[in-house]
């Protein structure tokens, strides 16, 4: 009896021990292995093995990159809403409001090639109350027949009888066509349609222009004639329709924006135009799309004698439409330079006899501001 004592002892306390692993077993299935948040149960617990005092670094660590990579963002985020903020004082809208960009440490320059479309016309204010018809031709006619800066030298066409013709270009040496031509860098643009003199245009190759003739009648998309392009093309104030340029394998008519972006080229030195009377929906155009800071200097022929093509309205609504498109190149630092009436042509104006004016005009203007 003595002998089985001490082995009922070493029972008792092996039972207890056992006791004791079970309740640890059971506590540690139901709260999960301390330092991690997933209960017993979570999909992501079965199978997983247990970590290590290295995984629990690693862990620790992966949360402070995770919090920091959350600051970070939010940080950004802040940012983003900053810049959104500053979007309402903009040096763009800076500079519409003074007429200059700003600048600065805080605010450089801008210099952007080409402005924001806009989508009409602001029409300037009528020229009397009455809204009559002979006080908005006075102002009108006033205003196409007063040269506004003197050009110093002229280029000029040669007429047919040896005397000067209406088209013209200002050499002045203080805007930069001269440099440009010295240079053997300038480029020309001249839009017309059928067989136009192009006196000016052989001087201004001879002289080491790039000469770009644009004509929708040619037989052939591009031909190199001396030391001129020719191409089946001319402008308009709207692109062609898509399925109409499939059918017909070409386009012969484009906007002026898009006639630079086919052809790579950023300025034009010169532009000359004759599109018998779609000159005003083109020069609208060229407004909107902001398009004349491309321009050098612009030779247009302008037709008075109806309102143009898809211009509407009543007589003193159109005479206003046509200042108002005037006025507009001035605002875009455009100057009146040259004008030329062709006195072979009637004198009609919206098919009336007002003022004794002509049904065409040539008008030359220079960009002041133009920097090519």
């Amino acid at each position: 009896m003595g002998r089985e004592r001490p082995s009922l002892g070493l029972l008792l306390r092996l039972a207890v021990l056992l006791t004791a692993v079970c309740v640890c077993v059971h506590v540690i299935l139901e709260t999960g292995w301390p330092g991690t948040s997933e209960p017993r149960g979570h999909p992501s617990a079965a199978g997983r093995p247990i970590p290590s005092d290295q995984n629990l670094g690693q862990q620790s660590r992966t949360k402070r990159v995770s919090a920091e990579v959350e600051e970070q963002d939010r940080s950004v985020k802040r940012r983003i809403s900053y810049v959104r903020t500053l979007k309402k004082e903009s040096p763009t809208k800076k500079r519409d409001e003074d007429g200059e960009a700003p600048s600065g440490p805080c605010c450089p320059p801008v210099s952007l090639h080409r402005k924001s479309p806009r989508w009409h016309i602001e029409l300037e204010p009528w020229a009397s109350e009455s809204h009559s018809l002979e006080e908005e031709a006075k102002r009108f006619l006033s205003y196409i027949t007063t040269p506004q800066v003197v050009c110093s030298s002229l280029a000029r066409e040669e007429a047919a009888e040896g005397s000067k013709g209406a088209w013209a270009v200002c050499l002045d040496p203080k805007y930069s066509l001269t440099h440009r031509i010295q240079s053997k860098h300038c480029r020309i643009y001249s839009f017309g349609l059928g067989e136009d003199d192009r006196t000016l245009e052989r001087s201004l190759a001879s002289s080491g222009c790039e000469v770009h003739c644009f004509d929708p009648g040619l037989k052939q998309p591009h031909l190199q004639q001396a030391d001129m392009w020719l191409h089946r093309l001319s402008v308009d104030w709207r692109d062609p329709n898509p399925g109409v340029v499939a059918q017909r394998q070409y386009a012969s008519t484009k906007k002026l924006a898009t006639i630079l972006n086919d052809f790579g080229h950023r300025q034009v030195d010169v532009l000359k135009a004759d599109m018998e009377s779609a000159e005003w929906k083109i020069l609208e155009n060229m407004i909107l799309e902001g398009v004349l800071d491309s321009v050098g200097q612009m030779l247009l022929e302008v037709h008075l004698h109806w309102a143009g093509f898809e211009v509407g309205g009543d007589d003193p609504s159109v005479v206003r439409y046509w200042f108002s498109l005037l006025k507009e190149l001035e605002r875009a630092e455009f100057r009146l330079f040259h004008v030329s009436s062709d006195p072979a042509k009637p004198h009609l104006f919206l098919h009336k006899n007002i003022l004794n004016a002509s049904s065409v005009y040539t008008l030359s203007w220079v960009n002041t501001q133009w920097k090519p």
